[in-house]
């Protein structure tokens, strides 16, 4: 397939673009961009700074990515955008390019849908197969791990970790680390039950939903403390790896400023 560049978009002669590719009207396309075979920038889609996009991804009007970090501390630094394959970027996405305060990049992995509106800010991590639904906003150095989802106009507080397989419901304030299989929600946010729904489409299997329920009670509903909860599902035969991933979450979230893990290692750092 035949690269496809509308007369009245404007690319840097120094861009790199794959065969396959296609740019719509008034897109903007600036020097530090590399763009993969079967990309779509659909619009008015405009790629900032050092901006690395790879295949098979759509771009919809308004998308801006690479702007520079809202953040008062940058210096200027050459920092980067890292977007990987099969992505849908509705309207009005923005993803800016990170800090000089971790590696110096923002991640987008693979298959991941964002939804209108939806903004990523600077050294954010995301992993594959995310939803992120319309108007949601994370704040600077906030990672979400494979399969979660985040629904609509949810406010995510920098340095949180979103779990996988996780459910934040619309409106919610994430505050601390959301727990991976947790469906959680709230100003602030609380894990409520196990993301079941998430659980059964995945085919996770039933004793693995039935012991991640039973965690979810012990410690979220009885509140016996993690060494209690551990010792109770020891005892009846109920540890599987999805249990042990959600204690060791746990543990890191626990260690953490505020209940956010990262932010306590940032700072040990």
């Amino acid at each position: 397939m035949a690269t496809s560049i509308a007369a009245n978009a404007w690319i840097d002669p120094r861009a790199e673009i794959d065969e396959g590719v296609e740019i719509g009207p008034f897109c903007m396309v600036g020097p530090g961009a590399k763009i993969g075979s079967g990309t779509r920038l659909l619009n008015h889609v405009t790629l900032m700074g050092n901006v690395t996009i790879g295949r098979n991804n759509v771009l919809y009007p308004n998308v801006v990515v690479g702007a520079e970090p809202q953040d008062m501390s940058y210096q200027g630094t050459d920092t980067r955008v890292e977007i990987g394959d099969g992505n849908t970027l509705r309207e009005g996405v923005t993803i800016n390019r990170a800090s000089e305060k971790e590696e110096g990049v923002t991640r987008l992995g693979n298959k991941n849908f964002l939804m209108a509106g939806v903004h990523v800010a600077h050294d954010c991590q995301l992993g594959n197969q995310i939803v992120i639904a319309s108007g949601t906003l994370l704040a600077g150095h906030v990672h979400v791990h494979d399969h979660a989802s985040i629904s609509g106009c949810c406010g995510i507080h920098h340095y949180v970790t979103i779990g996988s397989y996780s459910f934040l419901a619309a409106l919610s304030r994430a505050l601390h680390d959301v727990p991976p299989y947790m469906l959680v929600e709230g100003i602030a946010a609380k894990p409520r039950c196990i993301n079941i729904v998430a659980l059964k489409r995945n085919n996770f299997s039933a004793k693995s939903i039935d012991c991640l329920a039973v965690a979810n009670r012990l410690l979220y509903r009885s509140k016996v403390g993690l060494t209690h909860a551990r010792d109770i599902l020891v005892s009846k035969d109920q540890i599987t790896p999805e249990v042990e991933h959600l204690f060791s979450f746990i543990e890191t979230q626990s260690a953490g400023k505020h209940g956010r893990g990262r932010e306590a290692m940032r700072n040990a750092a």
